[in-house]
């Protein structure tokens, strides 16, 4: 064949990848370093079916070929293909058993890659370096130093892996004195020991690894400068910093970010301005230092005059003035960016909710559905927890239907929303049902399941559930008491109270706060315990506990029902000094007042709230019908538009109560505060 012939085929069959080979004795002839390269880069990319398909068109192939296709087997997890293949190799060379042993070690398969180094009749010292990388990378480091020990020839690769074995188990005295035997070191090794010293927090040590270092590349800067951030000393990494002679896109990233982190905004801007490289990542994470420094404005005001703004800065953006309150602006963000994926719905949705707007966050939420956007459990999550502050149970049970159908269902965040929105939307069983289908529970599952049951008043069902929660593998928080305190208080059940508050302290060391408290004091106040409730907040005192307005709301909710007139006095005052326009305080002393008889104590108390502007907050309720969705209704408003049938039909309710004796009364103290206002 002539050489002009030779090359044409090659050209010509390296361009078409379904190659057909008529003539065996061309393909016996041909030079297969072209398909050897090709197969070589499909694998690289990916396309293990195209090399399979050229491999499985070639006559002909060499170990080079066979090797090429079981290592790209392996470099795309295929590690059964790359076994089967490597059997049915007709030869092999060197790089066929070193390619097998890394592989082999890659997947976990230690005692293949050792049975495969055995039959070995030839080792070099890359198939020794690849059974001791095995060996650290499966974490039996000690099997990597007794390898170590016996090759016959060493080279500075195999030293590197063997101190960074140490260094990963921590053995830092064995790292070093190995480090020290070695004669001849590279820039890798020098960097291996100066991060061993810096994780240690051995910086003196480290700093001096790096001073001795005959060469210093970026990564040794780099690593040095890490670790200098790494133990807090950012002014020694920014001076180093700034002497690096060369720089690459990791360094700036590391020193923009620790100027994010340690709060120095502007010095982040500043330079991310000035280096040559601009990260994407970097300025996302700017943005957000801005963001969470309460700087949304202005970080607003950069990024509308900055050309790398991405759909992660502006959903930064949006959620920062959806923490400010300021929903106008946000949505105003949202409206207006040109990219909006599923997460920034999601931001926005959640943000609505956040915000007391949980109808605008249902609509948003019907709106991305019909955009067609694909839902996830971010969405499915948000979407359940705005059902669970409206309560709506009908909109409840179709997200949940959805999720079905989207498969969404089996995540546990979305099973911990549909307990939670099925407790606060009244159905039990639902809650428990989903509780109990669950494949994993986590500790909110185990929260939301005891502190549901225990708002119903299902206190020994939830005690129960707190004792399967010890059984499994999850230890309880400090939400899962204020849970269970509560479940004793709702159910009444003393005794048990008093032992898990003695529990959460002693056997799991919790940190007592005012909810613990707060349940303590309203467990043993509602069974008129009034001086042990008051036991247990000086206890707080004591303990450094900043007694506040929740706590001395369960000990004047708890002196109401008790009529302890001296006890309400204190716990009422106490909440006027820290919440002075709460109506509902005010309102309570008035009615002990005149259920004892002073009244002028009780008119005193309606002329300080009307002196101090306080004015009572409007009874709000709210029912869902069939038709309609869901209609809302203030105390005292007029304004609904069918509020005449409304009141014909109450009149009618009225009545039927009449006519069945059923007796309607009015506090005095309401009638009273209307006369006055």
């Amino acid at each position: 064949m002539s050489f002009f012939l030779r090359r044409s085929l090659q050209l010509t069959q390296l361009l078409s990848p379904k190659l057909n080979f008529k003539h065996h004795t061309f393909a016996t002839l041909l030079d297969l370093k072209p398909f050897n390269s090709k197969l070589s880069n499909l694998m690289k990319n990916g396309l293990v079916d195209e090399a399979q398909n050229l491999f499985g068109e070639m006559p002909h192939r060499s170990t080079v070929t066979y090797n090429a296709m079981i290592r790209g087997y392996f470099q795309n997890g295929f590690y059964e293909k790359a076994v089967r293949l490597y059997n049915q190799m007709p030869s092999r060379d060197a790089f066929s058993y070193n390619t097998m042993i890394s592989g082999l070690m890659q997947h976990g398969d230690v005692e293949g890659a050792e049975d495969v180094f055995e039959k070995m009749e030839c080792r070099d010292v890359v198939t020794w370096n690849s059974l001791i990388s095995g060996y650290v990378d499966n974490d039996l480091v000690g099997d990597a130093v007794r390898v170590f020990d016996t090759m016959p020839l060493k080279d500075v690769v195999s030293w590197n892996l063997v101190i960074a074995g140490l260094v990963k188990v921590r053995e830092f005295d064995k790292a070093e004195e190995l480090f020290r035997e070695m004669v001849t070191r590279d820039v890798a090794t020098w960097t291996i020991m100066m991060k061993a010293f810096l994780d240690a927090g051995r910086i003196v040590e480290s700093r001096e690894i790096f001073d001795d270092m005959p060469v210093k590349d970026i990564q040794a800067w780099n690593t040095i400068i890490g670790g200098y951030i790494q133990n807090n000393f950012v002014e020694i990494a920014e001076g180093l910093f700034h002497k690096m002679p060369e720089k690459d896109s990791n360094s700036w990233s590391l020193m923009i970010d620790v100027f994010v982190s340690t709060e120095r905004i502007i010095d982040a801007l500043r330079l991310f301005n000035e280096a040559p490289c601009k990260l994407q990542k970097s300025w996302n994470s700017i943005i957000l230092g801005f963001v969470k420094n309460g700087l949304v404005r202005e970080a607003h005001a950069i990024l509308e005059k900055s050309p790398f703004g991405c759909v992660v800065s502006w959903t930064n953006i949006m959620i920062g003035y959806f923490n400010m309150e300021d929903v106008k602006n946000a949505m105003q963000v949202f409206e207006l960016m040109a990219t909006r994926d599923t997460t920034v719905w999601n931001a926005a949705i959640f943000g609505l909710g956040e915000n007391d707007l949980a109808e605008d966050g249902v609509k948003l939420a019907i709106e991305m559905k019909k955009d067609g956007l694909a839902l996830d459990e971010a969405t499915f999550t948000s979407f359940l927890t705005i059902c669970s502050n409206l309560p709506s149970l009908n909109l409840g049970k179709q997200i949940h239907a959805e999720a079905i159908k989207v498969g969404i269902d089996g995540f546990t965040a979305f099973g911990n929303a549909l307990i939670t929105m099925y407790f606060r939307c009244g159905n039990m069983d639902s809650a428990l049902l989903e509780f109990n289908i669950m494949a994993r529970h986590d500790i909110i599952s185990w929260n939301s399941i005891i502190c549901g049951l225990a708002h119903h008043g299902h206190g020994e069902k939830a005690i129960e559930m707190f004792e399967k929660m010890r059984l499994s593998s999850v230890k309880p928080n400090q939400i899962t008491f204020v849970g269970v305190l509560s479940a004793c208080s709702h159910g009444g059940l003393v005794a048990h109270g008093k032992h898990f508050f003695d529990v959460m302290r002693k056997e799991y060391s919790i940190r007592l706060t005012n909810e613990h408290y707060t349940c303590m004091v309203d467990l043993l106040g509602k069974f008129g315990l009034i001086d042990e409730a008051m036991s247990v907040m000086n206890r707080m005192s004591v303990d450094g506990v900043e007694i506040e307005a929740s706590v001395w709301g369960a000990l004047l909710g708890a002196c109401r029902v008790h009529k302890n007139l001296p006890g309400a006095e204190i716990a009422g005052e106490k909440i006027l000094e820290l919440e002075p326009f709460n109506s509902g305080v005010y309102l309570i002393l008035a009615e002990i007042y005149l259920a004892h008889g002073r009244r002028e104590n009780a008119y005193s108390m309606w002329v300080r709230m009307k002196e101090k502007g306080v004015k009572k907050q409007p009874g709000c309720s709210w029912i869902e019908s069939n038709v309609g969705g869901g209609k809302v209704f203030l105390a005292g408003d007029k304004t609904h538009p069918e509020f005449k049938s409304i009141s014909c039909a109450l009149d009618l309710i009225y009545l039927e109560m009449e006519s069945r004796n059923t007796k309607l009364s009015v506090s005095f103290s309401d009638e009273y505060i209307e006369g006055v206002y």
